[in-house]
């Protein structure tokens, strides 16, 4: 379901605020994969639009989706059209080439993504030669992992010698995640700035909404780990949520809870994104 908008707005994200994780589904334009966990409901750019205007997102990071599998039409197609205000984080296979990824660089991605998931992507056995492809263009290696049952994996990225993105805390439920073994050794990682994490999605690892008290500890530890080495998202349109969605207030509201005071929500809204997007030096 997508966010639900209002017009009555008590809150807007400090300028140049980046929503760095969104997806775009239109089938109508763009077929989904044959082999996919689910079929989300339609959600276009013009409702994306709406959702930006309506908060002040002036930036903003489409992740590749797993219902496209490989196909890369729509990702291409937002990224050439929105050049000014759009990043990306593709899904590069085994089977592509050298040459696509640096075409998708030119375009404005700057990460991989392993869905481990959700079918319709590459597998984790084949995460080494993945990043011995993306490692030339400065790129990091996005996961969505449940971190409980993975616990090693986020740190074996970052050994492999790119920068490694954990999605949505590490999507396990938060009282458990928060005394684990892996999410100690990532908040590690994040110390070391070796690793990043995405604030998003409470919905994945909660079902307390719409205040979401039983992650505030996770959240703050994770501030606590290093908050220049934390980003946030909206998962817009938040697919295949395993909990009801709240709708956009709600969810804004969290961003602030979470980032009380305007200097850390510069620092993280802002400040990191543009390190880890909008930087096109090559390896970090």
């Amino acid at each position: 379901m997508a966010f639900k908008s209002s017009k009555a707005r008590s809150l807007r994200l400090p300028p140049g605020s980046c929503d760095c994780h969104f997806h775009i589904f239109d089938l109508s334009r763009y077929p989904y994969a044959a082999e996919r966990s689910y079929t989300p409901p339609d959600a276009t750019l013009a409702d994306y639009q709406q959702l930006r205007d309506d908060w002040g997102i002036d930036r903003a990071v489409l992740v590749h989706p797993s219902v496209f599998g490989s196909d890369h039409l729509s990702f291409e197609a937002l990224l050439s059209a929105h050049s000014d205000w759009l990043r990306g984080v593709a899904v590069v296979f085994p089977q592509t080439s050298e040459e696509q990824i640096a075409r998708w660089h030119g375009l404005g991605a700057r990460g991989s993504r392993i869905n481990a998931l959700n079918a319709g992507g590459p597998g984790l056995g084949a995460m080494r030669s993945l990043v011995d492809k993306i490692r030339p263009q400065g790129w990091h290696l996005q996961l969505l992992i449940d971190l409980q049952d993975t616990p090693e994996l986020p740190e074996q990225v970052a050994d492999l010698g790119v920068q490694v993105v954990v999605d949505h805390m590490g999507h396990h439920p938060a009282p458990e995640l928060l005394q684990s073994p892996g999410f100690v050794r990532l908040c590690s990682l994040l110390k070391e700035e070796r690793a990043w994490v995405k604030l998003s999605a409470p919905y994945r690892l909660s079902g307390e909404h719409p205040h979401y008290p039983d992650l505030r500890p996770l959240v703050d530890a994770l501030l606590q780990a290093n908050p220049k080495r934390l980003v946030w998202g909206t998962d817009w349109p938040h697919p295949a949520s395993p909990f009801t969605v709240p709708d956009d207030e709600a969810l804004m509201a969290r961003v602030f809870d979470w980032l009380p005071d305007a200097a850390l929500r510069q620092q993280v809204l802002v400040d990191n994104a543009t390190a880890l997007y909008w930087q096109d030096t090559l390896p970090r």
